[in-house]
């Protein structure tokens, strides 16, 4: 996958993810901690640098922590030094879902979980080599598997 693959899902739909997780907001508040739901159900974002999951990098799966969906393996991390875990791509083409975001004065590409919906961050076109994407993603929303 590639910026241009990226900007046209953006822009012409997403696609179907293998299943589909839908909660009131009162069943995740449940299962959610109070900052979990801020960031994956609001849209939040934590502060930078806030989590050690950035300068881990041991084997294993990153899975959305609302939905439990496999979104991210170890081996497309890398240190961005932007204080948020990053990621090259998403573990399958379906995992994530892009969307347009124009708030803040900006022009950004949104990630979320494309199961559950859940907020994971952003991706952005200065990642490594082959992809050239960094999946800028927030450690909340995320928990890792070995």
């Amino acid at each position: 996958m590639k910026w241009i693959d990226v900007i046209k899902i953006a822009n012409h739909g997403n696609p179907k993810p293998n299943r589909r997780v839908e909660k009131t907001n009162e069943e995740w508040k449940k299962i959610l901690t109070d900052e979990q739901y801020r960031i994956t159900r609001l849209k939040g974002t934590e502060r930078a640098h806030s989590s050690e999951m950035c300068t881990l990098f041991e084997p294993g799966v990153y899975v959305c922590i609302c939905c439990k969906t496999p979104l991210f393996d170890s081996t497309t991390k890398f240190n961005s030094g932007t204080g948020w875990p990053s990621f090259s791509e998403p573990i399958k083409e379906n995992a994530v879902a892009y969307f347009k975001d124009t708030s803040h004065g900006m022009y950004r590409v949104e990630t979320t979980c494309n199961t559950c919906d859940a907020h994971l961050g952003h991706v952005f076109q200065d990642g490594p080599m082959p992809s050239g994407l960094r999946f800028c993603i927030n450690a909340v929303s995320l928990e890792k598997e070995k």
